[in-house]
């Protein structure tokens, strides 16, 4: 495997995963899932997710979703799958990233040179990436490539997310982060969703949140302001480090040149996306 500069695998992870995401917050997503049956959001979202597991019950999401209330997850699982199967949720998901990307990107990007570009250099880095111990991705991994280059973009930055997303988990295990403790500490990084945001999408109560940041206190890990203490730092830091060794094979994989290559053109196609409005504004922040 090739060597690569410190953190140049986290840096393309960080350009290629918002774009996995976006579909997951655009109404897109809703219309076709509503087209099937599915009206309420979240369903939608667990359904979308999931599928590429099979009719997996609440158990499996809860476990590989990992900071969603539990109870949240089984007021929608496995009933929505009496609505609607995995293969035709997983229909519903693909025609939303095609119409979120052509909106997002415009019709003059999906059809460039550079994004077929980018999605072969992606394609190729996910060659390197494993099954085990990654449920998320090996189900993923399972699916057909799209042939249409900018779906191929978003299933090759899919399996990329997951991959990471996998390892990332077992990072947060072994720093004996909860799936709140989790958020709270990533939140008050500044770079995690708003509190606002994950208690309306999470399944959380603010006595939780509190709960958790009293947790994190009694560690020394979060101070009296809500603020990271020089060992939250240090641990939030070494999860991440942690992460970066066990999904470090597809960037190497890929090489040097080309990882940065793809950092470049992601976070172009990222870029755009933003400008588009591609996120909600509430969903960022501490507040």
């Amino acid at each position: 495997m090739t060597s690569l500069p410190p953190r140049a695998g986290r840096r393309c992870h960080h350009a290629l995963n918002p774009m996995h995401s976006t579909v997951y917050f655009s109404p897109d997503l809703e219309t076709e899932f509503a087209a099937l049956g599915i009206e309420d959001a979240k369903a939608a979202y667990f359904a979308a997710r999931a599928a590429a597991m099979g009719a997996v019950g609440p158990g499996t999401v809860t476990a590989t979703f990992y900071n969603f209330n539990h109870e949240l997850v089984a007021r929608h699982l496995p009933a929505v799958w009496d609505i609607a199967s995995p293969e035709a949720a997983l229909g519903a998901r693909l025609r939303a990233v095609d119409s979120t990307l052509r909106r997002l990107l415009g019709e003059q990007a999906v059809a460039s040179k550079e994004l077929a570009e980018a999605a072969d250099l992606a394609l190729r880095a996910t060659e390197a990436c494993t099954r085990h111990a990654r449920p998320l991705y090996a189900a993923h991994a399972d699916l057909p490539v799209p042939e249409e280059p900018h779906l191929a973009y978003w299933h090759a930055a899919t399996l990329l997310r997951e991959h990471r997303g996998d390892a990332h988990l077992a990072a947060l295990l072994h720093a004996e982060l909860d799936p709140l403790e989790a958020l709270v500490s990533h939140t008050a990084t500044g770079k995690g969703m708003a509190p606002r945001w994950i208690l309306a999408t999470r399944g959380w109560r603010r006595t939780d949140w509190e709960a958790a940041e009293d947790r994190l206190r009694e560690r020394g890990l979060l101070d009296a302001g809500g603020e990271l203490t020089e060992a939250g730092v240090r641990l939030r830091e070494e999860v991440e480090e942690h992460t970066d060794r066990a999904d470090h094979a597809p960037y190497a994989h890929l090489g040097a040149e080309s990882v940065e290559r793809l950092t470049e053109l992601a976070r172009g196609f990222l870029k755009t996306a933003l400008a588009a409005g591609a996120f909600p504004g509430e969903s960022t922040g501490k507040s």
